[in-house]
């Protein structure tokens, strides 16, 4: 009685304070699933340009409905796909996730890890063994799972693996990629004790179905007209997947995303995503990059045809689950991993200023340099990317402080060409410069090196163990966050937001705790 005489006197002070137009008429619900869509390397600049191609029930409806921010970006520096769509999962950049790119250099083995790697999880239809275990933080997906007591369901569907598993996160109930080998929806036994039978079924109806498909432009418009800056009328394409790298490169094609809306769906429908009043996720990866990673003179009539089909499979995955759920009881958030593969670009042949940077030449040169300040040792143990690994223990052996030894590569290493910046580890864990934070936002002390350097933009970095070769550029890539659904409003914003507010906006929607690293503000 106490209680709700409490309860009672409460709302009546509301009543008598606040007029009525103070007052919310209504109370919005959180909605019934959210479907939250990282699309790989989808760009601002290509999404405009292919717009004649579009239908209505896609990109030009959530433009029309959603509230867009046009201008997003990630607070970090590299970004690829590992990082983004973990960054998007959790809210926070690598320096807390942990996830600083799809690979880093062990530093007890010196050899290089892929991101979900994990040998204690075997592989249901792969040989890949996957867990979230070095993702260092929660994910939205883990607190829903929390604040439901587990009876949220949560799942990720993704073409590739380690989008699948960093976006679904530790306590999900499952995460679906396409093998690279066999080209099955696969997952690992992480997630699953045997392989769900909807999901060996769904296998054995598409069984090879892959093999020797053909991808040809979806229509008559968009493989004989093209949009790109040098257009016009252009030759169709058309590809069949065989060989040894066939699933490799149907995956990094127009056609993989019809796959990941079918299995959306599937997946929503088996496992009765948004029909009880538990507040459910999916997370979904679609693909919009190049054609097998090739440049975009190679391709420029592919990459048209795959935004197209793009467009006709978020219609299709947004107009079956509001039919399923219902138009207000569906919340879509979609964005961009935020980079885009490289282009192969011949500056020299243009007077540009290139060159190309080696980094073994660069490791060897500051290794000559330490002994000649310290007496010749192995003071470098490896480089990767463009970080370089010191030996710790020999720099202790000789009463060198660590200190003093970065602080001198640093200024060697300035001095070479094609270096731009220098960044030592304790620089990028003691320094408040604004100016850097993109970089130590990206950087994590157990997993990158003790020296980080920024290429110079328009050279090549080279690194001869690897063979690893890739320009390097600094320019910006524009895309948008898109909010759609569930009552949200349409507008269109051009402020300028980080993708780590994602994650706190999805929580505030559906009443929850934002993920455990995540200080970021929700967007609205």
């Amino acid at each position: 009685m106490k209680y709700r005489y409490i309860s009672l006197t409460l709302l009546a002070a509301f009543s008598a304070t606040g007029s009525k137009a103070e007052m919310p008429q209504t109370i919005q619900s959180a909605p019934k699933l959210v479907v939250n869509i990282a699309i790989d390397q989808l760009r601002t600049d290509y999404l405009e340009a292919f717009a004649p191609l579009y239908g209505s029930d896609g990109f030009k409806m959530l433009f029309a409905k959603g509230m867009v921010y046009a201008n997003a970006s990630y607070p970090f520096s590299p970004i690829d796909r590992a990082s983004a769509v973990a960054a998007i999962a959790t809210g926070t950049t690598p320096y807390y996730n942990s996830i600083i790119g799809a690979r880093w250099l062990d530093k007890e083995t010196l050899r290089p890890v892929f991101c979900v790697d994990d040998s204690k999880y075997g592989g249901y239809l792969t040989q890949d063994c996957s867990s979230p275990k070095n993702l260092g933080t929660s994910t939205i997906g883990d607190e829903l799972k929390v604040a439901t007591n587990g009876g949220a369901v949560v799942y990720a569907v993704a073409p590739f693996r380690d989008a699948a598993v960093l976006s679904a996160g530790h306590a999900a109930d499952g995460a679906l990629w396409i093998d690279n080998n066999n080209g099955y929806w696969c997952s690992s036994n992480y997630y699953f004790n045997t392989t769900p039978s909807w999901i060996q079924a769904y296998n054995n109806i598409h069984s090879n179905s892959i093999d020797n498909k053909t991808w040809e432009p979806v229509n008559m418009l968009s493989g004989n007209f093209s949009y790109f800056m040098n257009g016009g009328v252009q030759k169709p394409f058309k590809h069949t997947f065989d060989g040894e790298r066939r699933y490799r490169e149907f995956k990094a094609s127009g056609l993989v995303n019809q796959r990941v809306t079918d299995m959306a769906l599937q997946c929503a429908s088996t496992n009765a995503m948004g029909i009880d009043n538990v507040t459910d996720l999916l997370n979904v990866t679609y693909y919009a990059g190049n054609f097998d990673h090739k440049t975009v003179t190679e391709c420029q009539m592919e990459l048209q045809d795959t935004y197209v089909r793009l467009d006709k499979e978020l219609g299709r995955l947004i107009r079956e689950l509001e039919r399923r759920v219902g138009a207000q009881q569906v919340l879509f958030v979609i964005t961009s991993t935020g980079y885009s593969d490289e282009e192969n670009a011949d500056y020299a042949k243009y007077n540009i200023p290139s060159g190309t940077f080696n980094i073994n030449r660069t490791a060897n040169l500051l290794n000559m340099y330490f002994g000649a300040l310290w007496g010749p040792a192995q003071y470098v143990e490896t480089c990767f990317g463009t970080q370089i690994f010191l030996n710790h223990n020999l720099f202790e052996q000789k009463r060198v402080s660590f200190s003093e030894a970065t602080i001198r590569a640093k200024e060697f290493l300035a001095q070479i060409s094609g270096v731009r910046n220098v960044y030592t580890s304790l620089q990028l864990l003691s320094s408040g410069d604004e100016n850097i934070y993109k970089t130590r936002n990206g950087f994590h002390p157990e997993r990158c090196g003790d020296i980080l350097i920024e290429v110079a933009p328009g050279w090549r970095l080279y690194n001869e163990n690897n063979l690893e070769s890739q320009l390097q550029r600094a320019s910006f890539t524009q895309f948008p966050i898109i909010i759609y659904g569930a009552g949200t409003k349409a507008e269109r914003l051009s402020d300028h937001v980080t993708i780590d507010r994602i994650a706190p906006t999805i929580a505030k929607a559906i009443r929850i705790r934002a993920p455990n690293a995540c200080s970021s503000a929700p967007l609205f």
